[in-house]
């Protein structure tokens, strides 16, 4: 904040991807200005910036024939990301898998463990595919019924632009995940947050996957035109 204040020569524009209202309402600490309030006097804000559109219901329903699904089948998708430190989160929904498919059979399982999990080191569990990097996990992340990740923006934000059905569990004390997405996500209504603690119950995870995956939860829309926004806001600058 204070090098801000002392070289505001330093940068010619920065744009916060989002709105206003994206940002928590809090302060930076004792003495220190509101966040909100100090980002909106530093920033341009662009709205979310989105990779494509989400696919609409016909465009889903090609998708979903493209990656394989059948019309009688459903498809939970369990990613966290490019972090090791989310193979204990795999693990707990692997171990719930059981439990969620003697309440729902027809539905399958695609893990993705990402750079730096081990595929091996996630149990083998009928219905489950285990993948270690998938080129087109937005698309999965469309077309499936259900997700569980782990609670970072990007993915979590695909998800609520998509309307998909999704459980997040972020990561214990980590302050991006605990507080700035999620009030991003309760802005747009969007996901069921769970932390690790009932996570670890297989039971309980397995539970509220099924509820989630059937609840009528309609998300506030995601803006589509960060993109353009942010670029004219950069032309500007030419």
């Amino acid at each position: 904040i204070e090098q801000r204040a002392r070289f505001p020569w330093v940068r010619d524009r920065s744009i916060f991807v989002g709105e206003p209202h994206d940002i928590v309402p809090h302060d930076f600490g004792a003495g220190l200005p509101g966040i909100r309030e100090w980002t909106e006097n530093n920033f341009d804000f662009s709205g979310y910036v989105m990779g494509s559109p989400p696919p609409d219901g016909a465009e889903r329903a090609a998708l979903r024939r493209r990656l394989g699904v059948g019309p009688d089948e459903r498809l939970c998708v369990v990613t966290v990301g490019g972090t090791g430190v989310g193979n204990s989160l795999l693990g707990r929904v692997v171990h719930a898998v059981p439990i969620i498919r003697r309440m729902v059979p027809e539905l399958g399982f695609v893990v993705v463990t990402g750079p730096r999990i081990d595929p091996a080191s996630v149990p083998r569990v009928p219905g489950v595919t285990v993948c270690g990097y998938v080129d087109d996990l937005a698309d999965y992340l469309a077309a499936c019924d259900i997700a569980v990740v782990q609670g970072g923006l990007t993915t979590c934000m695909e998800l609520t632009a998509a309307g998909t059905p999704f459980v997040y569990v972020p990561l214990d004390h980590h302050f991006e995940q605990n507080f700035h997405v999620s009030h991003r996500l309760d802005r747009y209504a969007a996901g069921r947050r769970m932390c690790y603690a009932e996570a670890a119950d297989p039971h309980l995870l397995a539970q509220i996957i099924v509820e989630e995956m059937s609840a009528d939860r309609p998300y506030r829309p995601v803006e589509t035109d960060g993109a353009q926004r942010a670029a004219q806001l950069l032309t500007e600058l030419l």
